[in-house]
């Protein structure tokens, strides 16, 4: 399948850089730079109209003040990154936590369940940053992207697949941090028939970070679910 005129442009790790078919852009864990994967013409962003966080892991929302700070863009996250990012000088940011629905700048986005930690690195140490989470998208064109975060498998992605029937889905599949190829395969059955595309986030980025999309590609051999690979600032259309 393809997006109907959105692209998803992967950025290294766990960031992901959407824009629509309206042509608004919607940036997903933004770790720019810092991040050894993300392509240096992506490192200073000067226009996003969005900014979705997962969780409060530096790999996953690095660059989010400095990058709402320069484009104003609206910032989506669970409560206590929103407080904690205001604190920060971001003066647009929206706290929310799981099970909620919001709108921004080219899609509806809810936030939902997902099986893994998350604090914040400040220079006095780790801060609570509330539970992570993952992300339905649905983006104006009506196309659902599901952005897992971090998480391991767990069974109610099943519910996933009930309530909002994703056709993309990004996941982890690095180990080590997160699910590895195994268990990305059996999110995969979890999350069909709707699911079509599989996007592998999360890995190579550290020597820990061992999965890789050809281990998840055989094991989803003879399913219908295509594993999309991309190179960082490599896009699917």
């Amino acid at each position: 399948m393809g997006l109907n005129g959105a692209t998803l442009t992967w950025l290294g790790h766990a960031t992901v850089l959407v824009t629509t078919a309206g042509g608004k852009r919607i940036i997903i864990d933004p770790w720019l730079e810092g991040n050894p994967k993300c392509p240096a013409a992506y490192h200073h962003l000067d226009q996003v109209d969005a900014i979705l966080i997962t969780h409060g892991h530096f790999d996953h929302m690095g660059s989010a003040a400095a990058l709402a700070r320069r484009t104003g863009a609206v910032v989506v996250a669970n409560f206590e990154i929103a407080s904690y990012l205001e604190g920060e000088g971001v003066r647009n940011t929206v706290g929310m936590n799981k099970g909620g629905t919001v709108e921004v700048p080219g899609a509806r986005v809810t936030m939902v369940y997902a099986d893994h930690s998350s604090g914040i690195s400040t220079p006095d140490g780790l801060i609570y940053g509330g539970e992570a989470s993952g992300l339905v998208l649905v983006l104006d064109n009506g196309v659902t992207v599901y952005h897992a975060g971090d998480t391991n498998v767990f069974g109610d992605m099943a519910l996933i697949r009930d309530l909002y029937a994703p056709e993309v889905a990004c996941l982890p599949i690095g180990g080590h941090f997160t699910m590895a190829p195994r268990e990305a395969a059996y999110a995969v059955g979890l999350l069909e028939p709707a699911l079509k595309v599989v996007i592998p986030i999360h890995y190579g980025t550290f020597p820990a970070l061992t999965g890789t999309p050809a281990a998840l590609a055989e094991l989803l051999a003879g399913q219908a679910v295509e594993v999309r690979a991309l190179a960082p600032g490599e896009s699917y259309r």
